[in-house]
């Protein structure tokens, strides 16, 4: 005959087990075996990935993180069509796709879309899009009569491929956060370089912002580095051709720090270097978030008096671009990669955002 059980017994032990589950939830805590499974499963759970446009950041990224980076194979049809495919199992899992959309734009911001729609037919639970350069950001309302506003229909573009959130790095205008219909964190590359620029400890210094519009960034960065501000006056005759004016501050036997989000051609670059020369200033450096170096910049850069040029890595340098002697370039990896981990964790991020 089997032994009974003792009622009495087992109630207690019930209550006893109910008691530890219950004081196990009001302290927030889960049992400590339950907590690691947790945690493996979502070490396991996250991934990822990258498209062709920086694959060096997105491997930075996940060498900071201790991940591999996810494997994907991106072709082109002899016609120039992209093919997409993800080479793991992503079911269940968070994913993040990094991929600036920078030139070629249109190749680089159709491929990603077509990894947001195939990763989110391979029913991953959660994707954000990580676009350390966004791409027709510049293109942000209607200045004139007849044109598209390019940067709110990347967003929803975007937003319809599947990318459940935005994680961005220096956007050309902020409010294009409003623009998306998901969250959106805005990063900023200005601790990086305010870092790089605080080692230097150059004399005498005062930060430049190269046109109204970037006042905001200038201020915020003079403040960190503990040091005056001057604005430089431009009017834009045409696309990419900007006049500069005249300088609004005292520059006389300062060295000046131009601050700039793009570079694009570096025509506004290089006239801000003259003026602030011809008002007085001793040497001109300048730094910016997002190197796009089209056209002309990387000559007109060589050529002119700037001292150096600090830039970060969201967008790759051409072979030319490389072989500059006055352009450095800085990572952004790491900040990147905590951002990804804390919102993988569901913690703040918003430590980044200074």
């Amino acid at each position: 005959m089997e032994p009974v059980a003792n009622p009495a017994s087992a109630t207690a032990t019930a209550e006893a087990t109910q008691s530890e589950h219950e004081a196990a939830g009001k302290s927030g805590d889960e049992p400590r075996s339950e907590k690691k499974q947790v945690q493996g499963r979502r070490k396991e759970k996250l991934r990822v990935f990258s498209g062709t446009a920086n694959p060096g950041l997105a491997q930075q990224v996940c060498d900071a993180m201790g991940i591999p980076l996810g494997r994907t194979e991106l072709t082109q049809f002899s016609d120039g069509e992209i093919y997409v495919q993800v080479l793991e199992n992503v079911r269940g899992a968070d994913v993040f796709v990094i991929q600036p959309t920078c030139d070629p734009v249109s190749h680089n911001l159709m491929q990603l879309l077509l990894i947001l729609d195939a990763l989110k037919r391979a029913s991953a639970r959660r994707i954000t899009v990580v676009i350390p350069y966004f791409g027709y950001a510049r293109q942000d309302r209607k200045d004139k009569p007849r044109v598209p506003i390019s940067s709110k229909l990347v967003a929803d573009l975007l937003t319809t491929a599947g990318a459940n959130r935005a994680l961005v790095v220096d956007l050309h205008a902020p409010q294009i956060q409003g623009f998306f219909n998901i969250p959106v964190d805005h990063l900023f590359a200005s601790p990086v370089l305010v870092d790089h620029f605080r080692k230097q400890n150059l004399p005498n210094l005062t930060v430049i912002s190269p046109d109204a519009g970037g006042v905001e960034r200038a201020r915020f960065f003079a403040k960190k580095m503990d040091a005056p501000m001057a604005i430089v006056d431009k009017r834009r005759t045409e696309k990419n051709v900007a006049e500069v004016m005249h300088v609004i501050g005292d520059v006389q036997g300062r060295t000046c720090l131009i601050l700039d989000d793009i570079v694009d051609t570096a025509g506004t670059l290089v006239k801000t270097v003259q003026a602030l020369l011809e008002n007085g200033a001793v040497e001109v450096y300048a730094c910016a978030s997002h190197a796009v170096l089209s056209g002309p910049a990387l000559e007109r850069i060589g050529h002119s008096n700037l001292k150096e040029l600090v830039v970060t890595n969201t967008i790759p340098l051409s072979e030319a671009g490389e072989k500059e002697p006055k352009i450095k370039v800085l990572s952004i990896a790491g900040l990147i990669a905590s951002a990804i981990q804390s919102i993988h964790e569901e913690t703040s991020i918003s430590k980044l955002f200074t």
